[in-house]
């Protein structure tokens, strides 16, 4: 029989691509999402999860909900009997973390593992997400204005935004623009699936970076969606942003020693561009 897994704001751009691979894997996700960074689609189904059932010809269970919504999470508990639960939580990264490549503590997790140590859990530390599923189905739809490099870059290429800004040039990296670790997000969600295998071997309280190992500049990133779209993109040299650093990016050795896993896809296979060339608008034109 099918395990079934909740997925906590599996609407979003991470959450779909994952619930996308669960589906592949055999699993049984159930998703919630309060839409605060998804879009609707037809009645109440999310647009990105409408289009994952169309891709996988599996049908999604989905309930519009808050997590911070106590009752409502009891509710859903009493509903169904799950073998885990994916929570997608942000973590800022801080000013002080320099080291390249980045181990498995060296981030403020402290009081997490302390609640976490008497429990089966994983934790995963994603770097950079970027690129799309390579129908170009779904992909990152930021509201508003990108926050994340790689969404503003293909807006700037299809035209609905006029330049880049790259925030300093001057770091000590080989063309002198920041350098990190971008991960293509069908990799991330491809990490979920071995973090639940993992989970099975009653393994506690686990962390692993999920990351290529491998750092990009700014620059090179730009040049890669160049590549892929034909197209020039604009760009100017602004000040630099404070709390950011020259450098940084993963030691996933961990993920694949002990999960299995590694990272697959390269710059030449982000699928960012077809995304955005079948999607100019991203979700909301077609939702």
């Amino acid at each position: 029989m099918a395990e079934k897994v909740l997925v906590t704001g599996g609407a979003g751009y991470i959450g779909s691509h994952t619930v996308l691979e669960l589906l592949e894997a055999g699993y049984l996700p159930v998703v919630i999402d309060n839409f605060c960074n998804a879009i609707r689609g037809e009645g109440s189904m999310p647009e990105s999860l409408r289009r994952v059932q169309e891709l996988t010809g599996r049908s999604v269970e989905f309930e519009e909900m808050d997590i911070l919504d106590q009752a409502a999470l009891q509710r859903l508990f009493k509903k169904h009997s799950f073998m885990a639960v994916i929570h997608f939580a942000g973590l800022k990264a801080v000013g002080e973390s320099v080291q390249k490549p980045l181990d498995y503590y060296r981030v403020n997790l402290t009081g997490t593992i302390q609640l976490l140590e008497a429990w089966n859990a994983v934790l995963l530390r994603y770097f950079n997400p970027i690129g799309a599923h390579a129908s170009g189905c779904i992909g990152e739809d930021p509201q508003g204005i990108p926050n994340n490099l790689m969404p503003y870059v293909s807006q700037v290429a299809i035209g609905r935004r006029e330049a880049l800004n790259v925030f300093g040039n001057d770091y000590d990296t080989e063309d002198g623009t920041g350098v990190r670790d971008y991960i293509h997000v069908v990799d991330l969600a491809k990490g979920h699936i071995a973090a639940l295998r993992k989970l099975k071997e009653q393994c506690g309280c686990r962390i692993y970076n999920l990351g290529t190992g491998t750092g990009y500049s700014v620059l090179q990133m730009v040049q890669a969606m160049e590549k892929a779209s034909g197209k020039k993109i604009p760009y100017k040299v602004v000040a630099r942003r404070e709390g950011d650093v020259a450098a940084c990016y993963a030691n996933p050795s961990l993920a694949l020693k002990e999960l299995g896993w590694t990272a697959a896809l390269g710059l030449d296979r982000m699928y960012l561009w077809r995304w955005q060339k079948q999607n100019p608008s991203g979700f909301g034109a077609q939702a």
